[in-house]
């Protein structure tokens, strides 16, 4: 059974932890750049992060279909990566957590 978009907005509330101009900047650095499986040269959670950055500054009231699709995509995928834990040795300098920020999760918030 599909999730209803209240709980799709409640975990994209809790699972979304970085703030639109902090995500933009993420997404400007070579760390950013360099994670990922690659599409036409952009990876896809990069791709990711700049539509998040565009629902973020959305109202509620005024999401699309595709957007909340992708919010939907968005939890799962931070669901997914956090469950499977990072590195032990410096998680915070990992390609598991520039990928998760890609997506607009930090996990070391």
């Amino acid at each position: 059974m599909a999730k209803s978009r209240d709980e799709i907005w409640d975990e994209w509330q809790d699972l979304v932890n970085m703030a639109p101009k902090e995500l933009e900047d993420w997404l400007e650095t070579e760390e950013s750049k360099e994670v990922g499986d690659s599409e036409d040269g952009e990876s896809t959670g990069h791709a990711s992060g700049r539509k998040i950055v565009q629902i973020q500054r959305t109202d509620k009231a005024d999401l699309s279909d595709d957007q909340w699709d992708h919010m939907a995509k968005v939890v799962a995928y931070i669901k997914r990566h956090t469950a499977q834990g990072g590195p032990d040795d410096d998680p915070a300098h990992s390609d598991w957590r520039y990928s998760l920020m890609n997506w607009g999760h930090d996990p070391c918030k």
